[in-house]
């Protein structure tokens, strides 16, 4: 599994004009799932999300994680972070998980981050979604499980 997380001041999810998932402070995550993913790499990622260290601490440098920075979670399924672009001017999807699994898995991290942590936010798996952020920083880390 693969997440573009950006920290950012505030972003929000529409869907059909209507905002389905905002956050104020804290990390909008892209979420990609590949074949052969499963729950373990899920849970990884998880973990990542929430303690990879990217928001600053009293002098300036990034010690602090998204829990002890009291930040929101934004999850938004983003199948095209699976793609393979080595070759060619057009995307190759072949890697990306069938869209029923990456269904399955986006909700079990999503089910898991409700979980572990109060303040999570999504979009709609499959929708055509209206993504809107203020990037702090700007900070965008790529992170795999």
């Amino acid at each position: 599994m693969k997440a573009l997380i950006q920290r950012v001041q505030r972003a929000s999810v529409e869907v059909d004009a209507r905002i389905v998932g905002a956050i104020d402070s804290g990390l909008l995550a892209l979420i990609g799932v590949e074949k052969g993913d499963d729950e373990a790499a899920a849970d990884r990622l998880l973990h990542k999300l929430l303690h990879y260290r990217v928001f600053s601490d009293s002098e300036g440098k990034m010690n602090l994680n998204l829990q002890q920075a009291q930040g929101g979670l934004l999850l938004v399924s983003q199948f095209t972070l699976a793609a393979d672009t080595r070759k060619g001017l057009r995307p190759s999807f072949s890697s990306a998980a069938p869209p029923a699994e990456g269904d399955r898995l986006f909700h079990y991290l999503l089910n898991q981050a409700q979980q572990c942590w109060p303040h999570v936010a999504s979009g709609e798996f499959g929708a055509n979604m209206q993504v809107s952020l203020i990037n702090d920083g700007p900070v965008t880390f790529l992170l795999e499980s």
